[in-house]
């Protein structure tokens, strides 16, 4: 792996906090290699352990967050 690339778990952040979700799915796709389904889950999984660490830093609530994305 290249040693400047971004650590699995850091990828799609900033999509995250933005409220990117497409967008930080096929981050997270692309850097893990993984099927669409599996990125879906490790950006969720993301998602509620940025919840957890740094609340302050989303502008909306998680319900506001999920509006509208159908999977």
């Amino acid at each position: 792996m290249d040693e400047n690339a971004p650590a699995p778990l850091t990828v799609a952040d900033a999509d995250i906090f933005a409220g990117r979700i497409l967008p930080g799915i096929r981050a997270m796709r692309a850097h893990l290699g993984c099927p669409l389904n599996e990125a879906l889950l490790a950006f969720h999984a993301r998602y509620e352990v940025l919840r957890l660490e740094q609340p302050d830093t989303f502008t909306v609530s998680a319900d506001e967050y999920w509006a509208g994305f159908i999977s």
